[in-house]
């Protein structure tokens, strides 16, 4: 377990290095400049200032190297747009708030789609399994920030029932909430239903149900029990996606995370805050990842991490 978790880790600093080092002169060979928005002219010394202000009159590799190395000790520079304000204070004012959202959506999004998995996988009744199934179909095609689209103006604009702007009541979280959580419902229910199914027609389902044990027992005990590592490999990642995933959900509801934050970054064209947060997301990607690769080894004696 050791050996794989540092070769997991390993793995994922290369990958980071990589990430930033794309990310680093792709934006770096963008047009225009971060201190020429809205097509205003900026006097030649001004712009200099600014640009030996915030290093970006050294060469593109010198740079690169400088802000690599500021990096690695945690120090991601200041923001451009934002007055020279710390990327590190953004992050940490923006990301309670995608967190707090993104864990809400976590936990609905599993609740339900287990739940759903289970009844589609065991019921008796057609309709039901058809129903849940078209369900899951449309799921995993259908855009959230499209249905986010589609509610807002429904229960906002034509019924009035649901605000459509930030987070400030428990109601605000409705929307965003099953914006985020939508696909990965889906998805979820069709893991669960497609292992359940093959589980329960396991030898030790049958085995059990010869010793008299009760349905229920024998669902949750030995089905769910095995038929959940799927959904446990798929945890990590979705939990990573529906963070970075909010982006464009949190500008549809003015959320003041850090997905809008990013896409504020990417339109200002600030390079340090827009390193600062993809670095930020490729971490959690990663982390994500990795834990519920450990968590699913914990669950299956079976699985074997240490190669």
């Amino acid at each position: 377990m050791f050996k794989y978790i540092v070769k997991r880790l390993l793995l994922g600093v290369l990958t980071i290095f990589v990430l930033s080092t794309v990310v680093f002169f792709g934006m770096k060979a963008m047009p225009g400049s971060p201190f020429s928005r809205d097509n205003k002219a900026i006097p030649a010394s001004t712009m200099q200032a600014l640009n030996e202000k915030y290093g970006l009159d050294k060469p593109v590799t010198e740079q690169y190297v400088i802000y690599i190395s500021n990096a690695i000790k945690g120090d991601f520079g200041d923001s451009i747009s934002k007055k020279g304000q710390p990327v590190a204070e953004i992050i940490a004012a923006r990301l309670p708030v995608t967190a707090k959202l993104g864990l809400i959506a976590f936990v609905f999004a599993i609740s339900v789609g287990i739940a759903f998995g289970i009844v589609s996988a065991l019921t008796r009744h057609r309709w039901v399994n058809s129903l849940i199934t078209i369900f899951a179909t449309i799921g995993v095609s259908f855009p959230g920030f499209l249905l986010a689209m589609l509610m807002m103006v429904l229960f906002s604009v034509k019924l009035g029932w649901l605000p459509v702007v930030g987070l400030e009541t428990p109601a605000s979280y409705i929307m965003p909430v099953l914006a985020l959580s939508f696909s990965p419902i889906s998805s979820i229910t069709r893991l669960t239903r497609a292992s359940l199914r093959d589980v329960m027609g396991s030898d030790f389902i049958t085995l059990a149900r010869s010793k008299g044990t009760k349905e229920a027992l024998v669902v949750i005990k030995h089905g769910l029990r095995n038929a959940l590592l799927p959904v446990i490999t798929y945890a990590g990642p979705m939990f990573a996606s529906m963070i970075t995933g909010s982006l464009v959900i949190e500008t549809l509801f003015s959320i003041p995370g850090i997905g809008k934050e990013f896409t504020n970054s990417i339109n200002n064209r600030d390079y340090t805050l827009t390193m600062g947060l993809t670095l930020l997301f490729g971490m959690l990607v990663i982390v994500m990842t990795l834990i519920s690769d450990i968590v699913a080894a914990l669950a299956d004696p079976r699985i074997k991490v240490d190669k």
